[in-house]
């Protein structure tokens, strides 16, 4: 176990992810701590209906519908998408932690929600590979880690997939998503990804990220990767923004969405 593993694990034993609050019983066989049951209430999980294409929740109505607002009426680069969470209420601040407030402890906690709730559609695809989304080398020194590959590492332990860290390099420092339009996004992402290898020997990879939005971050980030030979690209969330038809829930507009 690496040192900051070991650290995190100690001074963090049994903290739920979402309100913090420490019990003894939330740790399970492999160590890892379990979301808490007065918080799994609050929670809201990803459960059908759901877009076939990004995973992102569907209302429930009377019209039998197979993709959202955003899938029926554009086009994405990736193949398929799903996510674990819906991102609104007590998931934001959580995956704030994680992002910006060095609770990577977190990242064990729900690679293991994705693993048991998508466990079995990553093996149907497949995938030759796992692919965290990469920061910009500025952005990473500045934060200390990616939780996105984080996140990928963990996953990769639990599924045996190999994880392929270095393959997709951020060549751009991006502006922050948060205050711009889908369109606006797109152009942002413009080039910012790149590969380290010109040819890549893969069918097909799951890339790894802890929140989508609009789609235009794993977008661009397909677009390298398929560029460089890569066939099929599938995406893996933790958190995914609510309401069909796109977009983020309303109390997450003061938090920055890299």
């Amino acid at each position: 176990m690496k040192i900051k593993q070991f650290l995190m694990k100690l001074l963090f034993p049994g903290s739920c992810p979402v309100c913090g609050e420490v019990e003894d019983q939330l740790i399970t066989g492999d160590g890892i701590a379990r979301i808490c049951p007065k918080c799994e209430k609050k929670l809201t999980r990803v459960t059908p209906p759901f877009c076939l294409k990004c995973g992102k929740p569907l209302e429930k109505d009377r019209v039998r519908r197979e993709y959202c607002a955003d899938c029926a009426g554009g086009t994405h680069l990736f193949a398929q998408g799903r996510a674990v969470f819906v991102y609104h209420g007590a998931m934001i601040g959580s995956m704030h932690r994680l992002k910006y407030g060095n609770r990577r402890d977190y990242a064990d906690i729900f690679a293991r929600e994705a693993y048991e709730t998508y466990g079995g559609w990553i093996r149907r695809i497949a995938p030759d590979a796992l692919i965290p989304v990469p920061l910009h080398p500025k952005r990473r020194r500045e934060r200390g880690y990616n939780q996105a590959e984080l996140i990928a590492e963990a996953l990769a332990k639990r599924t045996g997939i190999p994880l392929e860290k270095k393959l997709l390099l951020r060549v751009i420092n991006t502006s922050p998503q948060k205050q711009l339009s889908a369109k606006e996004r797109k152009n942002n992402l413009k080039n910012a990804f790149q590969m380290s290898k010109n040819i890549v020997q893969l069918e097909k990879v799951l890339l790894i990220d802890d929140i989508y939005t609009t789609g235009s971050t794993v977008d661009a980030a397909a677009g390298a990767l398929m560029g460089a030979g890569v066939k099929k690209v599938y995406v893996l969330c933790i958190c995914i923004g609510g309401g069909d038809g796109g977009g983020l829930d309303n109390g997450s507009k003061s938090l920055q969405i890299l």
